[in-house]
């Protein structure tokens, strides 16, 4: 078995998710997906379902570290304070089972897979499909789960042979 890594793009009502693996210069993704939660469930209960998706898909695919997509800029403290608390919810499911957490930047992930930090989310979507040989474009939160993953793989040097090794938080 390669390196797995599981990567998530986390929100309250669409968290994506993914697992990679790398074996050598060969990837793949064994899952990938969005927890979608609905309008009527409460914030607490959006926290818990992003909870435990995420600690089920540790506990199945047992990745050995966890990417996750850093504080992005917003301009509303509320909308800032939920996006904390979804993102809080998944790196804590991750970092409960031991894995180490390392973070991007959306510029980052969108230039390490497009090959440009401005991408729109559609480039990204088709890329990833394409660099993963996917047989259908996923959901553009699914999409960003796996570009974040196939981030902290180039990173580590393991689709590329390069160490740079990034620190975990």
């Amino acid at each position: 078995m390669g390196m797995r890594v599981l990567a998530i793009d986390p929100a309250l009502r669409n968290t994506g998710f993914a697992v990679i693996e790398a074996e050598g210069r060969d990837y793949r993704a064994l899952t990938y997906g969005v927890v979608k939660n609905s309008a009527a469930l409460t914030q607490s209960g959006c926290l818990v379902a992003i909870h435990e998706a995420v600690a089920d898909a540790v506990k199945k695919y047992e990745p050995e570290c966890c990417a996750v997509e850093s504080v992005i800029y917003v301009q509303s403290f509320k909308t800032a304070i939920v996006m904390g608390a979804a993102r809080g919810s998944a790196i804590l499911a991750a970092a409960q089972r031991g894995l180490p957490i390392f973070e991007y930047p959306p510029k980052r992930v969108k230039q390490a897979v497009v090959g440009k930090g401005g991408a729109q989310k559609d480039q990204v979507a088709f890329m990833v499909r394409a660099l993963l040989g996917l047989t259908e474009t996923p959901p553009s939160d699914a999409a960003d789960a796996l570009a974040i993953g196939l981030t902290h793989l180039y990173a580590t040097g393991r689709t590329t042979g390069a160490t740079n090794t990034p620190k975990a938080i």
